[in-house]
């Protein structure tokens, strides 16, 4: 089981999507989970605990936070706001990344 957590910033509605697309995804939201508020460092600490993958679309947590400390893989949409239309184009590459990607890694995926 591959286990995900979408940020704060992110519509919630956006697991589904990630859902629909791999049955063998558990996907949770940081609302979800209640941690709205948690500095990123300290939600990265606790999200390494229970998840393989964080997605955000927060480009500057790669200069806030020394990804490679971390045991989990941290994705940045390049989304041009977090509206749930704008962010659909993003979850079939990102799904893509996911099935390559090794922990401590930091991965940006940009669509065109």
């Amino acid at each position: 089981m591959t286990r995900i957590l979408l940020d704060e910033c992110l519509p919630v509605k956006l697991q589904h999507r990630f859902l629909e697309l791999d049955d063998s995804f558990h996907v949770a939201t940081v609302t979800g989970q209640n941690g709205n508020g948690i500095k990123n460092g300290e939600l990265l600490e606790l999200a390494q605990a229970r998840f393989d993958f964080f997605i955000t679309i927060d480009q500057n947590i790669a200069y806030q936070q020394t990804i490679s400390r971390f045991y989990l893989v941290v994705i940045a949409l390049q989304a041009k706001s977090n509206r749930y239309n704008d962010l659909l184009p993003f979850v079939d590459p990102t799904v893509k990344l996911i099935k390559k990607s090794k922990p401590g890694t930091f991965y940006t995926v940009s669509v065109k």
